[in-house]
């Protein structure tokens, strides 16, 4: 495990739970107070079930983006336009 994956693991971790909490706390304002559907919530509509997994799916694919680019190891540009101009 290298040093970019110690620091991510808990970090992700960390960023996740705070992720979820602010899910909650934002679908509750969406949907007049109500719990956040669950998939087999037969008396919930097709509407909320998707739109709320949707609203999931992006919280957590955003969280995920900002923990890998505060995470990610920092190279000179110089290293970088060099790569960029190989797979030309």
């Amino acid at each position: 495990m290298n040093g970019r994956q110690l620091v991510a693991k808990p970090v992700g971790m960390a960023a996740g739970a705070a992720g979820g909490v602010a899910f909650r706390s934002v679908w509750r304002r969406v949907d007049a107070g109500r719990d956040v559907p669950k998939a087999l919530d037969s008396s919930r509509s097709w509407r909320a079930v998707l739109l709320a997994a949707a609203l999931q799916g992006a919280v957590f694919a955003v969280i995920h983006a900002v923990v890998d680019r505060a995470t990610v190891r920092r190279e000179p540009a110089v290293q970088e336009e060099s790569r960029s101009h190989k797979h030309k």
